[in-house]
């Protein structure tokens, strides 16, 4: 077993590390201020072409896997972003360019792959709604045929990014469930044109006041009969669910890379903190209540790192990676919130100054404990599925 990066991905850090300390902390903090999206930094990552990593070479791309985006991610996020950092490659390298290029027709590739390499064609993708929530086999937004074309109607709600994307993924059902028929099916995934449904007036989107990570809007975003033509399904009608399943897996590793970047972050906050800070003659780090707890989070950190590398590791290779990336996701959720924790009460009374970072670190580690699924679901995954016991819904 070989627990070095290989060389691509040890290009992908060393090249977005250069990238992410060209800003830090108090460009991520005016774009979380502004509720404003990295623009200057996405250009400078299409520049460098580190947005097409996961794109085939022939659309444009860099033709590399999951790993090195999950390795990209964990260095926006350590450069100072933090978790929200992981919208920059979950919402379009991850959702649009990883999505088409495994499931997509020669013909979305062609069209929309390019586009996405150089940073000019943004993604979202839209599955959760009110009444469903991480019950995905519970939604209800649904696609009727109108000749060649699909109508889509319904509601979605905690959709980030639409007032950016071009390209909306949308999770449809196609068909009821009835007897005879597996649970999985009868659902479809179609691309949505966000600009030309937003203009008819068939697609509304409404932003969600939120508590932090406001680099991109979410939003509640009603479908009101949304044409798409046929050529726009992604993957087959009626058996949208393999092709979920090969999103949320990603989007799980992605979440993780960003988390242990999180926790990094945090670390090197708290730690520096803990050796500038004097308190009756010596530095505060030297208090083993101090050191002992960081040393905790920097072991957490460092075993979520591992599970997240894992877990894209086997996604690459085609090897099934469920149990993997769930654990990833909860674990490096669960370190991000316990270093920045650490972090917090490091700093004492100042952390909860806007002066200093870790404010908004802490307001941006909670998320990654309930999204993009929550802690109480993985487990009890984790207990049917790979336990055997009893299921509890």
């Amino acid at each position: 077993m070989d627990f070095l990066l290989p060389e691509p991905a040890l290009s992908v850090q060393q090249g977005v590390r250069a990238i992410a300390s060209k800003y830090g902390l108090e460009y991520w903090s005016r774009c979380e201020r502004d509720t404003r999206f990295p623009e200057e930094l996405w250009r400078d990552l299409a520049d460098g072409g580190w947005l097409g990593l996961c794109i085939p070479e022939e659309h444009g791309g860099g033709g590399a896997g999951l790993l090195e985006m999950a390795v990209a991610t964990e260095e926006l996020a350590a450069g100072g972003g933090g978790t929200p950092a992981s919208f920059v490659y979950v919402l379009t390298p991850g959702f649009g360019a990883l999505t088409l290029s495994r499931h997509g027709t020669e013909d979305q590739k062609r069209e929309i792959l390019p586009g996405v390499a150089r940073g000019e064609v943004e993604f979202c993708f839209a599955l959760t709604e009110p009444d469903a929530g991480s019950n995905a086999l519970a939604i209800t937004t649904n696609a009727r045929r109108d000749g060649s074309d699909f109508l889509i109607r319904g509601q979605k709600i905690w959709i980030s990014g639409v007032q950016r994307a071009k390209w909306m993924i949308v999770v449809t059902r196609t068909a009821p469930p009835g007897e005879g028929r597996h649970r999985t099916d009868g659902f479809t995934l179609l691309l949505v044109d966000v600009p030309e449904a937003l203009s008819t007036g068939s697609l509304t989107a409404t932003p969600i006041e939120k508590l932090g990570s406001n680099l991109v809007h979410s939003n509640q975003v009603f479908f009101d009969d949304v044409r798409v033509p046929a050529d726009r399904v992604l993957g087959r009608v009626d058996e949208g669910f393999a092709v979920l399943w090969d999103i949320l897996n990603p989007e799980r590793i992605l979440t993780a890379a960003g988390a242990v970047g999180h926790a990094e972050l945090a670390l090197r906050l708290g730690c520096d903190y803990a050796r500038s800070r004097e308190v009756f003659g010596r530095p505060i780090g030297a208090n083993q209540g101090i050191a002992f707890p960081l040393a905790q989070a920097k072991a957490q950190t460092e075993l979520a790192r591992l599970m997240a590398h894992k877990a894209a590791w086997l996604y690459d290779r085609g090897e099934p990676c469920d149990l993997e990336a769930n654990v990833a996701k909860l674990v490096a959720a669960q370190a991000a919130w316990d270093a920045t924790d650490r972090a917090f009460q490091t700093y004492g009374g100042m952390a909860y100054s806007t002066d200093y970072p870790i404010e908004r670190l802490f307001r941006a580690a909670r998320i990654a404990k309930v999204g993009p699924v929550s802690e109480e679901l993985i487990l009890a995954h984790i207990a049917t599925q790979h336990l055997g016991l009893p299921r509890s819904y």
